[in-house]
């Protein structure tokens, strides 16, 4: 089921509006039913078919996108990122683990009614099921320091980016 994307500004600025290529980007991938993009329920995904991060910065916030199919983007609100990083095989392999990682956060998360982005200093986490989307937010400072329950999920996350820079510094 479909969420309804609502600009939320990350405190403290007001005055900050994210770049409507990015906005489109992430109303997309809450509207977009699984099926229209070739994704259906397997036995490697029976629940999750794919997994957002979305690390709040002063100045941006940085959306990492990772479907089952391994199809891995990140971007950031204020202009530009990186699509199409699962053409490469170690971004797929990491984006496909991602997404396996989140099958087990479900319960932890709440049905997401909207699309809020995070504040700074806060990652916020949607899993994308066949049953509708889940959400939750957790401080960046907790997750990196692996005393929060979902730090594992996180990680996996920095892992897709970490896999992403790589690529990006190979073409540099």
């Amino acid at each position: 089921m479909p969420i309804k994307p609502i600009q939320t500004t990350p405190e403290p600025d007001p005055n900050y509006v994210p770049v409507e290529v990015f906005t489109h980007l992430r109303n997309l991938v809450f509207q977009t039913p699984p099926e229209t993009l070739g994704l259906v329920r397997s036995e490697e995904y029976p629940l999750v078919w794919g997994a957002v991060m979305e690390l709040g910065y002063v100045e941006a916030v940085a959306t990492l996108i990772s479907f089952a199919d391994g199809t891995t983007s990140l971007v950031f609100s204020n202009g530009g990122g990186m699509i199409g990083g699962g053409q490469h095989n170690a971004v797929a392999e990491a984006s496909r683990a991602f997404v396996t990682s989140a099958e087990l956060y479900v319960e932890q998360m709440d049905p997401a009614e909207f699309a809020p982005l995070p504040a700074p200093g806060r990652v916020r986490f949607y899993i994308l099921t066949f049953e509708g989307i889940f959400t939750t937010d957790a401080d960046v400072v907790e997750l990196e320091k692996e005393i929060h329950p979902l730090s594992s999920l996180y990680f996996s996350g920095q892992d897709v980016i970490a896999q992403l820079r790589l690529i990006q510094e190979q073409k540099s």
